[in-house]
């Protein structure tokens, strides 16, 4: 038993109706990225109730934040996301799909829950420092855009997280479990073509279409996925077509595109042929276009030390109890979707002895959640997806991890876990977290031998490499 993170829980446990408040509000909200204002002003004022120095604004994001506490090192900084994903309005803590409003937004990601458990991490880690009189500094950071926009990037560009000691966070998750291994790096770019518009079978020859424009940068696309390195991969999304009427020759029309790769001067290289291309339909088509730069994230740098560090403390902290009214809404969740017959976590799909073990685990678990820590497993694999944790990682030592907020093997960024979001199962899987992060947190205070490893792990991950922010310099986040 460690008398301070003890307290911590406690703690947290004293001020969950205050976290949960907030979590339920920015799900309320569901904000798109960039676009955070009410959940960003929300943040900001209880983070000033609660006590922190608070800046607004951090890289030119209008929707970024820092709450500060303490004074010299070692300086903790706690991560905070909270956008939403576009057309996933759903109903809370409803087991069937059914949007509260038809085509709005939805916190799919659960990004509700990570700010707030992030929030309360944050204050627990501040009474601790505040009541222990110990020296250190806990900064939680508001980190707008993560599904686009990139806040953590732009931070990066201007070096914020070098200012670190150590960065923390975490994510809603189906399974209790640190993350390890690296992933995409990705950057997104939109194309804007302008043409002429004319009357399709009147005068065709005065019409220069926009659409056919980026109709040929997709086919020059199309041919460039045989001439690019295997681990690299390209989606795009036409976000404007230009109109419904098939009898007018388009003069406005948009792509967005997506580059991604495992290392991010793999991703630099591809989107700039990427780039010719665009100016290629431009040229065939005799319409002009604008090229608007709109995020770009790095490859994570894993930190064993780091997740053992988390992993000890999701063994050390309590793990919730359902109801079986709570148990009986993840089992009606879980039948709404197709299983991919995998087994949960990162350690049973390359570990036998791990697999073994947790095929063992789920035999106990009830229908619909996976109640258990995962057995704990670092290593370097690879993930396809893409975050802005991994700008974060390659300028000061970072880890996260997931607690259960979701239902079993619940496809990301569905109805499902917009559900999930405002549960019971997501309320308690926040305060898990925010108990994981605070106790995490205090013991890196207390024994700088493990904040001392780490920075050494990450020196010698990095060694004779070169980070490569994808952000520009004079790049402005703009929302989609």
């Amino acid at each position: 038993m460690n008398v301070n993170k003890e307290k911590a829980i406690k703690y947290i446990d004293g001020i969950s109706d205050n976290i949960i408040e907030v979590s339920h509000k920015i799900w309320e909200y569901a904000e798109l990225s960039l676009k955070e204002f009410k959940s960003a002003e929300l943040y900001v004022k209880v983070c000033k109730e609660m006590g922190f120095e608070v800046k607004q604004g951090i890289s030119g994001v209008e929707t970024a934040f820092t709450a500060s506490y303490g004074s010299g090192k070692p300086v903790i900084g706690i991560l905070a996301e909270y956008d939403a994903l576009s057309g996933l309005s759903q109903k809370g803590y409803c087991p069937e799909k059914e949007p509260l409003v038809s085509g709005a937004s939805g916190h799919g990601c659960g990004h509700n829950m990570l700010g707030a458990g992030s929030f309360g991490a944050a204050c627990a880690v501040k009474d601790y420092l505040e009541k222990s009189g110990k020296e250190g500094t806990v900064i939680l950071f508001g980190c707008p855009g993560e599904e686009g926009g990139a806040a953590k990037a732009f931070m990066a560009r201007d070096g914020v997280w070098k200012g670190l000691d150590c960065a923390l966070t975490w994510h809603p998750g189906d399974t209790n479990e640190v993350s390890t291994g690296t992933c995409n790096s990705s950057i997104q770019v939109l194309y804007k073509y302008k043409g002429v518009a004319a009357h399709a079978a009147g005068n065709p020859e005065m019409g220069r279409s926009a659409l056919d424009a980026v109709e040929l940068l997709n086919i020059g696309v199309q041919f460039l996925r045989e001439h690019m390195p295997s681990d690299c991969r390209i989606h795009y999304a036409i976000i404007d077509g230009g109109g419904v009427s098939p009898n007018v020759v388009q003069s406005e029309a948009s792509v967005l595109y997506m580059v991604r790769s495992v290392d991010i001067s793999d991703s630099v290289a591809l989107q700039a042929r990427v780039d010719k291309i665009a100016e290629g339909a431009a040229l065939m088509t005799d319409t002009t276009y604008e090229r608007q730069f709109i995020d770009g994230t790095a490859n994570t740098v894993p930190n064993s030390v780091l997740e053992k560090l988390m992993h000890d403390n999701l063994q050390y902290v309590p793990l919730p109890e359902y109801t079986e009214e709570e148990l009986a809404f993840a089992a009606k969740v879980y039948s709404t979707y197709e299983k991919n017959g995998k087994l949960p976590g990162t350690g049973s799909q390359y570990d036998k002895d791990i697999a073994k073990e947790v095929k063992e685990k789920i035999k106990g678990c009830p229908e619909g959640l996976y109640d258990f820590v995962m057995p704990f497993y670092t290593g370097d694999e690879f993930h396809p997806g893409s975050t802005d944790v991994g700008d974060v990682s390659w300028q000061t030592p970072a880890a996260q991890f997931n607690t259960v907020c979701f239902a079993a093997d619940a496809p990301g960024h569905s109805w499902q876990n917009v559900s999930c979001g405002i549960s019971p199962i997501g309320d308690k899987g926040t305060l898990q977290a925010a108990k994981v992060l605070a106790c995490s947190a205090i013991d890196l205070f207390e024994k700088p031998e493990v904040l001392a490893a780490a920075k050494e792990e990450l020196s010698k991950r990095v060694e004779g490499k070169v980070y490569i922010c994808p952000i520009p310099q004079g790049a402005v986040p703009t929302a989609i």
